[in-house]
């Protein structure tokens, strides 16, 4: 939906519609990111703009580290990523705070209270503080735009990376958005060799970090004066000091109150602190996760409350801040009952079979970040361990070391095909040169499938939707020194269990790469592929089926009555069915059956 008011057009646009927006019109030349949930659309927006460049690189630290090269070359670049992205692009992000920029150089952390999809719940000012990098944090869409824009011509004028911090609240919601014209820097695009800026070696970088305290002084003032930082007086009785989302629920549920909003997270206005606070009874700092804002209120000595009240884990919301503030207890209307629907793996997955097979091996998996976390859940239950990107590999290396060949069994990491390339490699090689044993499953499903679909490395597609070389996944592993590498089809449920079972028993490091498309691929959906049913005279309600956790597959209980109606004997408790509209014909199911009551259906 869009209108045109004074010949500006008015859209309605997330805050991550709103971001990519912000960017173009800032004139940035170059984006790189990690598809990561909160933060994935950023970029999938961004390069839809004409006379841009964006990639998906294969980690956050390679995305960071393209974007400060933009920049040193003179054009405003863009990085994009999930808060804990921000933990593997750490190393070049610090020493940017150090170089400084010549494009601007803009760096989005989107932060996920509550854990929507996220291992942790981290709060990513922190890395503000630490690096001592500026960084920006809009309240709504239009902000979010807005800030963007502001953000490079800060990064330029200040000669600093600039963080801009979302949740995923921000990331996700919609607002009005007025479009304008883009605009850049005033500069050509060209590098200027100045060792004493880009060479970091120690007598270097002692002198760029008195640059670098400079500079935050210079930014304290400029958080002093900037309207994004404001008071909006109102009943002086309360004044509450809040930043990004907090902000709208903190207006919701306190219309009438003093408000003091942040909208530069760091440095933090410490006047502007004073000032509010000498001109209200009461002041209460309400910020989701962490005290960041708290915390330096109160060593001004401001007398504050805050984390006593305010909670400090999970998402805010008005009637969670209201009662903290009052103590009243707000009533809740009584949630609409809806049907449960537990995380679980897509109807045709290709990593039900493999993790099927896995435990009937009982053997130890270390997991990894991806779609594969869900065999965690039952009926699965066949992983283990979950810590972060790549880690699964490292894991398992580590728990042989420690438990010995004979301590537990063969440990067996699963990994998938992106996140194998993000972070796995340097895991996979280290098994190698450090004389492993483990067995490393590589789950090849052609895409980066849990943040929506995004291209990798291995998929031979770009983000611009480029055909490009795509990295052979087996040749890399034997590169790596990997002699036993294995291709199986994870449909094929006697074949995976046979190789899994020979490649555990091996007292050598091997990989299995399952090779099958994710289910939810265009191209997979065109296909014409088969719908099975369960022959009713035939299944005996032995369940076995069901063991697989498919959503096509259901359980139909019976009472005896309704058993003996069936044709059945009055103690069987059911039997099953398979949706025809979730069945994706992947043939897992069907071996399963030894009373062979699982067929294709005819057409």
């Amino acid at each position: 939906m869009s209108v045109l008011i004074k010949k500006k057009e008015i859209r309605l646009l997330s805050g991550n519609e709103a971001i990519a927006r912000g960017a173009f019109e800032a004139g940035v030349k170059v984006a790189s990111a990690y598809p990561g949930t909160p933060s994935t659309e950023i970029l999938e927006n961004f390069v839809r703009y004409e006379g841009v460049y964006a990639e998906w690189a294969p980690n956050e630290k390679v995305a960071v580290e393209v974007a400060i090269g933009a920049s040193m070359g003179g054009v405003r670049a863009l990085a994009a990523m999930k808060h804990v992205g921000v933990n593997v692009a750490a190393d070049p992000i610090f020493t940017a705070s150090y170089t400084g920029v010549r494009g601007g150089l803009v760096i989005v952390t989107a932060d996920d209270p509550e854990l929507h999809s996220s291992q942790n719940e981290q709060d990513n000012r922190h890395y503000a503080v630490a690096a001592k990098i500026p960084m920006l944090e809009p309240s709504d869409s239009h902000e979010a735009k807005e800030f963007t824009r502001l953000a490079f011509e800060l990064s330029e004028k200040y000669d600093t990376p600039v963080f801009l911090r979302t949740t995923t609240r921000i990331s996700h919601a919609k607002g009005v958005v007025r479009l304008e014209e883009p605009s850049g820097p005033a500069f050509a695009p060209g590098f200027t060799p100045d060792p004493a800026k880009w060479v970091m070696l120690p007598l270097n970088a002692k002198r760029r970090h008195v640059v670098v305290e400079e500079r935050t002084r210079a930014m304290r003032e400029f958080a002093e004066t900037w309207d994004g930082n404001r008071i909006e007086w109102g009943d002086r009785s309360l004044g509450i000091v809040t930043s990004g989302v907090s902000y709208q629920y903190v207006k919701e549920a306190f219309p009438e109150a003093s408000v003091l909003k942040i909208g530069l997270a760091w440095p933090l206005p410490e006047r502007l602190f004073r000032e509010f606070a000498a001109g209200v009874s009461r002041v209460v700092v309400v910020e989701e996760l962490d005290p960041h804002i708290e915390t330096h209120v109160k060593a001004l000595g401001i007398p504050a409350q805050g984390k006593e009240m305010i909670p400090i884990v999970g998402e805010l919301d008005p009637r969670i801040v209201r009662q903290a503030i009052t103590g009243e207890a707000i009533p809740l209307r009584a949630p609409e009952p809806v049907p449960p629907r537990p995380p679980n793996l897509c109807p045709g997955c290709p990593h039900r079979g493999l993790f099927f097979a896995l435990k009937k091996l009982r053997v130890t998996v270390t997991g990894d970040i991806g779609c594969s976390t869900l065999a965690a859940l039952p009926p699965l239950g066949a992983m283990d361990t979950c810590i972060c990107m790549g880690a699964s590999i490292g894991n398992a290396h580590g728990m042989e070391k420690a438990l010995g060949k004979d301590g537990a069994g063969k440990v067996v990491a699963v990994i998938g095909d992106s996140t194998f390339l993000h972070s796995g490699v340097t895991g996979l090689m280290n098994v190698v040169y450090n004389r492993g044993i483990s067995t490393v499953i590589l789950l090849d499903n052609d895409i980066t499938a849990m943040t929506g679909a995004q291209q990798n490395p291995a998929t031979g597609m770009t983000l611009h939707g480029e055909p490009t070389r795509r990295t052979d996944l087996p040749a890399l592993c034997r590169a790596l020194g990997v002699e036993h590498v294995y291709t199986v089809n994870p449909h094929d449920m006697k074949q995976t269990e046979g190789v899994l079972r020979r490649e555990v028993a091996r007292p050598e490091p091997s990989v299995i790469i399952t090779k099958a498309p994710c289910a939810l691929l265009p191209e997979h959906r065109r296909r014409k592929r088969p719908v099975y049913e369960v022959i009713a005279d035939l299944c005996t309600g032995c369940k076995a089926c069901s063991r697989l956790g498919c959503p096509a597959i259901e359980w139909v209980p019976f009472t005896p009555e309704e058993a003996v109606a069936a044709g059945k004997a009055a103690t069987q408790k059911g039997m099953a069915r398979i949706s025809p509209l979730l069945c994706d014909g992947c043939n897992q199911c069907p071996p399963l059956c030894k009373f062979q009551a699982i067929l294709e259906k005819k057409p």
